[in-house]
């Protein structure tokens, strides 16, 4: 290969390198990998039973703002009658 080449492609594996290692770094400065509750969640949740009853409580948890939103959009839209 000529000497040209190989330049070339060390300086774009240099800059795809530092592009991934910035990308990285801004997802651990905002928190991309958080996830606080996993661990807590493992231990609390460690049986099918147990983790049945939270999406239940999940899906009620979900249906339950849901009609609270319809319910406000009713309210916004009221009218008396005439």
């Amino acid at each position: 290969m000529s000497e040209n080449i190989v330049i070339l492609m060390l300086g774009v594996s240099t800059f795809l390198g530092a592009l991934g290692l910035i990308a990285l770094l801004w997802g651990v400065k905002t928190g991309q990998f958080d996830d606080q509750s996993k661990f807590i969640d493992a231990a609390r949740y460690d049986n099918e039973e147990d983790l049945r009853d939270a999406v239940m409580m999940d899906e009620k948890k979900k249906a339950r703002q849901k009609k609270k939103a319809e319910e406000a959009e009713k309210k916004k839209n009221y009218m008396p009658a005439d």
